[in-house]
This record gives structure tokens, C-alpha cells and sequence, in this order.
């Protein structure tokens, strides 16, 4: 498995990239830039392509709705290009309490935009001379839209990849499946290893049916809270707070998807009290409510020895990239998690290689 890491929406710039270099040097495979009402990931992205050499850079992710498809696929060429074909573009739906709150477009049809903002994408890094007639994006504008002066055009530019690997953050059954069919990578949140496969596996399984011969298999990218010690009592209150935040309070009642997954995985009625605490605005309880075993279960957190089954399981349920969402967030803190998981695969792997 390749370790990644996330930069925090928040981070300034200059401070970001000189972790990002460090991290680097000490070993880590991929850095993910998000996005999401904060600054755009793509200045980021195309400040960190300059100052690394060797980790692959990723949008996690790029919203669906903010840009046209063609502009999604130029900028993505573009950052391929300025990282030496480092450049991975995830992209994903958000919410429409971001899309609609803050971008002022309607939140509609995320599951036919995404299949055919990827073909958009593919086309426009052939360099074809880009028409596409599709239920969502016609182009050039259809006679009677416009002014009827728009001609198919290819991109200038010559792309380093008319492949650019592109992964797809999805949770929905359709959109796990479309992800399985047409997508380089999948970006699960709320990876459970080994309760994946229950919510998840028939989708997984018709889209891979149906998958292209020319793709490879997909990738399984997901994220994690990471604290390894005897004693993590902190590290768990504070991972509460957060899975606190998304199954209680991304989204209106019977409008959560996070509140659906924690549900599909079995906790139906801890998920249901977490979100009647969170929506009465009593969030310090709806954190206590979030249950000891489904936070350990969905991340790093505990010993060395509960790390290492953790990692088993992970690998057992296909996993290929893990991003570390260290608790302790200050640049030692993200090295020494990042340190002290690849020692842990690093001896995993040498038991492997001995046959014990």
C-alpha cells in the first residue's frame, strides 16, 4: 500500500509546500489537495508541482460543478504537464449545501454529470476536435443556443498523458458502480475494511463487469485518522467530534450520506442518536454518542499491534493508497505518523517475505 496525506483545507500556502517537501524525504507516496469553499486546490497543486520531484499530486477533489468539463480537463493537462505526469484528478459531487450555498448552481443529476464530464475529459486529452452531444453538456452550443458562432476546437496544447489517471470520490451505490466502470480510482470516505464489501460489493461487482479492458484495475484510495500509542483517549474524543460532524450534520435529516453509510454498516441506532443530538445543537454529546468501535474500526488509532491488524484488513479488502489524517495536525506530528506507519508496513512486509 502507498501512504498519502491530505493538506488541510486551511493551510496557508508557503507553510504547506515546506511540509509537503519534507514529507517527501521521508518517504510519502501521494499528497492530496482538497477543495472546498476555501481557496481553489489547483493553486496549490501547481505550487507544490514545482517544489517536489517525486510524489504524485491529486485533487481530492476537484467539485463537478464549479468548472465546465473542458476547463476540468485542461487544468488537469495543465498540472500534468508542470509536474512531469504527477497529476491525478479526482473529482467528485460535494453537497449541496456547497455547491448550491456557495457556488449558486443547482446541485442536479451528479451521477450522469460525472460519467460525462470523465468522457469530456478523455476526448480533450486526445487533442480531438471536441463535439459531444450528451444529456448534460453539448458541445459546441446546439443551433438555437448561444450565438451560433461555437465550432468544434482540440486543445492547443499537446498533454504529456491522454490517460490522465482520474478517481472518483463516491459512497452511492450508482455512483460506486459508474466509479467501477469508468474510473482509474475510487475514493470511499468512511472506509470500514471489513463491512466494505456488504455495503458496497454488488456494486463494485456490475460495475467492474462492464469495466473497459483498456483500464486497469481500480485502485481503492481512503482516508484515515491516524494516532499509534498505548494511550489514545484524546485521539479518539477528537476523531468523535469529527465523524460526529458528518453523520449528524452533513446534510438534512433522510438527506446524509454519511448518516446512511453508518447505518449500512450496523450502527443504526448510535447513527440515529448522533444525529438528533447534532441537529438539537447539542454537539458535545452527539461526539460521545459516535460508538468507541465504529471510530477504531474506520481509522489508525490504537496500538501498534491493533495498527498492524488494521493494516491487515485493509489490504485484505483491496486498499492500494491510505491517506493519513494524523490527530496531531503540527508538521512533527504528520511526520512522525507518517514514519511510524511505513515502519509498521515495512515490517509487516519483511514478516511477509519470510513466510512468518
Amino acid at each position: 500500500m502507498k501512504l498519502g496525506v491530505l493538506v488541510n483545507y486551511a493551510s496557508e500556502f508557503h507553510t504547506a509546500a515546506a511540509e509537503v517537501v519534507d514529507l517527501e524525504r521521508h518517504g510519502i507516496d501521494v499528497v492530496a489537495v482538497p477543495e472546498a469553499y476555501s481557496f481553489d486546490a489547483v493553486s496549490l497543486l501547481g505550487y507544490l508541482a514545482a517544489a517536489t520531484r517525486d510524489v504524485v499530486l491529486t485533487s481530492s477533489i476537484m467539485q463537478i460543478y464549479s468548472r465546465t468539463p473542458t476547463l476540468t480537463a485542461m487544468t488537469a493537462a495543465g498540472l500534468d504537464y508542470v509536474s512531469g505526469g504527477r497529476f491525478e484528478l479526482g473529482i467528485g459531487a460535494s453537497g449541496p449545501q456547497v455547491v448550491e450555498g456557495f457556488h449558486g448552481v443547482a446541485y442536479d443529476a451528479p451521477l450522469g454529470r460525472t460519467e460525462e464530464i470523465i468522457e469530456i475529459c478523455r476526448a480533450v486529452w486526445r487533442r480531438e476536435k471536441l463535439t459531444y452531444s450528451g444529456k448534460h453538456y453539448s458541445i459546441p452550443l446546439p443551433e438555437g443556443k448561444g450565438t451560433g458562432l461555437g465550432k468544434p476546437l482540440a486543445l492547443i496544447n499537446h498533454p504529456l498523458r491522454e490517460r490522465i489517471p482520474i478517481s472518483i470520490a463516491s459512497i452511492g451505490p450508482k455512483n460506486v458502480e459508474l466509479t467501477a466502470r469508468v474510473a482509474d480510482g475510487w475514493q470511499p470516505i468512511f472506509f470500514h475494511p471489513t463491512r466494505s464489501r456488504e455495503v458496497w460489493g454488488e456494486a463494485l461487482e456490475r460495475g467492474t463487469e462492464q469495466r473497459s479492458t483498456e483500464l486497469a484495475p481500480l485502485k481503492v484510495n481512503v482516508q484515515l485518522p491516524v494516532a499509534i500509542g498505548d494511550d489514545t483517549d484524546a485521539a479518539l474524543a477528537h476523531t468523535r467530534a469529527h465523524f460526529a460532524l458528518y453523520i449528524g450534520g452533513m446534510g438534512a435529516r433522510g438527506q446524509n450520506f454519511y448518516h446512511k453509510l453508518a447505518c449500512q454498516y450496523g450502527f443504526q441506532a448510535d447513527a440515529d442518536r448522533v444525529q438528533n443530538l447534532y441537529l438539537a445543537g447539542r454537539k458535545a454529546e452527539a461526539a460521545e454518542a459516535v460508538p468507541e468501535q465504529l471510530v477504531r474500526d474506520m481509522s489508525l488509532i490504537g496500538t501498534e499491534k491493533h495498527i498492524a491488524a488494521q493494516l491487515d484488513a485493509l489490504d485484505a479488502a483491496g486498499v492500494s493508497t491510505l491517506y493519513l489524517l494524523p490527530v496531531d495536525d503540527s508538521p512533527n506530528g504528520r511526520i512522525g505518523a507518517v514514519e511510524a506507519v511505513r515502519d509498521i508496513l515495512s515490517a509487516r512486509a519483511k514478516t511477509e517475505a519470510h513466510g512468518y
